[in-house]
């Protein structure tokens, strides 16, 4: 299938539970990108803060970016000016200083918590208690220009579907769990992203309301 035709595909799967397609399109060509946005999609994930930057200076102004990946401190300036979404905020340091330049572009800049829940520890992610200590101090008016929009996590690596579909589970219950006790101006806990290419489908099951989707639209990375 084509691009065109693997989205539509895609978003037939997706909309009984309501959930939105992210498209990562890390690696992949404008080109690629543009086939994309012509049939519809306007979620783009990107998980290199250089590459998210130049695709947003010379693609179109309607897409919604989405940094998906690993970010460091010293790069979420470059981003702070526009980016949609930030899904892996891992630490405290991290959201202080993407409150400290959300204030500097006079934005409130919506962020996801991420969560380690794979049985890998080279995965990023925070813990229960550095959660709720989190969670805590934005209720408390902390961070003033960020919003908590949710949760995310990555799953472990592996083809043993009962232990991703345990993790994936889990993680939808601690946001359910957590809805009830906080909301405030700057938490406002209803997204769950987890899930990628092949792993989606037990996401889906388990309470997503965003899948990172990028090799199954685009295929495999095309450089490094």
């Amino acid at each position: 299938m084509n691009i065109e035709e693997t989205l539509t595909t895609l978003r037939k799967e997706l909309d009984p539970f309501n959930c939105k397609l992210i498209a990562v399109s890390k690696t992949k060509p404008a080109q690629a990108i543009m086939q994309a946005f012509d049939s519809g999609q306007r979620d783009f994930g990107e998980n290199k803060v250089q590459e998210l930057v130049t695709k947003h200076e010379t693609l179109p102004k309607e897409i919604s970016w989405h940094m998906i990946g690993h970010l460091q401190t010293n790069k979420v300036k470059l981003i702070a000016p526009f980016v949609h979404l930030i899904h892996a905020v891992d630490s405290r340091k991290l959201l202080a200083t993407i409150n400290k330049e959300a204030i500097k572009n006079d934005r409130v800049i919506d962020c996801l918590l991420q969560m380690h829940i794979a049985r890998e520890d080279s995965k990023f992610g925070l813990n229960q208690n550095e959660l709720m200590t989190l969670l805590d101090e934005v209720a408390a008016g902390k961070f003033g220009h960020v919003k908590i929009k949710g949760l995310m996590g990555m799953a472990t690596n592996t083809y043993n579907e009962e232990q991703v579909s345990e993790e994936f589970r889990g993680l939808n219950n601690l946001l359910l769990s957590l809805q009830s006790k906080y909301h405030s101006n700057n938490i406002d806990l209803t997204e769950l992203s987890i899930g990628m290419s092949g792993d989606y489908k037990l996401a889906l099951q388990q309470g997503s309301t965003m899948v990172r989707i990028g090799s199954t639209i685009f295929g495999q990375r095309s450089y490094p």
